[in-house]
């Protein structure tokens, strides 16, 4: 039997991220390694082990029954020596020059809006600091898909994600001005219930409101929808082209409301406030990379 000193400790994590990522090409684009270090690689680890980690085929590799106990067993003692190694090196006065590669996800608006600017003044700051930038509306497997850091808006369902609240906004209920040329304007808010409405799906109740007048009234409002979109840029869309009434973003409404192209309804009730949040995958500690966008976001913004 080998003994642990035998066996290289990279070999180990490069079969942690395989595990995590789930293919070798997803494992080697994490680790920015080629493809062919990472199959090497494994196959010297099961060859030292004399067993297969591994059950590959064309479209996917599954793990042995000898690659999970492997991974449940030895993956939290490589994420403890990784956190220690991390807090015995670290600089916690000064983040210095940062290296490697620093890969966010945020959806488009939010980026178009907040982030973009935040990026690549960071980056200017961090010459030797990659950063690979990736735009989903929903928040995926952030430890599969390799991405160190997620900026969202709005609601966190998950209640098991560690995030930040980085700020607030406020949400305006909108119509295109040929909507309601079309229909009118809803005069009361129960008005609402026969106009056409599109739904944000992303939302957890998107056809119920709770609205709170100026003198701490409040009013919850039922609304019916045909039509259903799981993306803000899309709602955005056919809210402007006038396909019903809906709720947005202040960042994204103020600058439709701007342009001419949508009108504010009921300004005198405020809508429930939605916080935009940095969320980031599991583990203790937080590293240096991550830590200093942060930073650099909050007092940016």
């Amino acid at each position: 039997m080998l003994s642990p000193d035998q066996i290289d400790l990279n070999m180990l994590s490069i079969f942690g991220a395989v595990v995590e990522a789930g293919s070798f090409t997803a494992a080697a684009e994490r680790l920015d390694v080629a493809k062919a270090k990472i199959s090497i690689s494994i196959s010297r680890l099961e060859q030292q082990l004399s067993c297969s980690l591994f059950t590959r085929t064309t479209r996917k590799i599954v793990l042995t029954e000898a690659g999970r106990i492997l991974h449940e067993q030895c993956q939290p003692l490589l994420q403890g020596l990784r956190e220690a190694l991390f807090q015995a090196g670290s600089d916690q006065t000064s983040y210095g020059e940062l290296t490697g590669v620093l890969r966010i996800s945020s959806t488009v608006n939010l980026t178009a809006q907040k982030l973009a600017p935040v990026i690549a003044a960071f980056a200017l700051l961090h010459p030797r600091l990659r950063i690979d930038l990736r735009l989903a509306d929903r928040i995926g497997d952030l430890v599969s898909d390799g991405i160190d850091l997620s900026f969202r808006m709005g609601w966190l369902r998950d209640s098991s994600q560690r995030a930040m609240k980085l700020g607030e906004f406020q949400q305006f209920m909108v119509a295109a001005p040929k909507y309601l040329k079309r229909y009118g304007e809803p005069k009361q808010l129960q008005d609402l219930r026969r106009h056409e409405w599109v739904a944000l799906s992303l939302l957890p109740t998107p056809l119920t409101w709770k609205m709170t007048d100026i003198m701490g009234g409040v009013e919850t409002v039922h609304v019916k929808s045909r039509l259903q979109v799981d993306a803000l840029n899309a709602l955005l869309a056919l809210v402007q082209n006038g396909a019903g009434i809906s709720v947005l973003d202040e960042f994204t409404a103020q600058t439709a409301i701007d342009a001419g192209k949508l009108v504010r309804l009921f300004p005198e009730w405020s809508l429930p406030v939605g916080g935009v949040y940095a969320v980031l995958p599991p583990g203790r500690l937080v590293p240096a990379k991550i830590r200093a966008f942060i930073d650099f976001y909050r007092n940016y913004i």
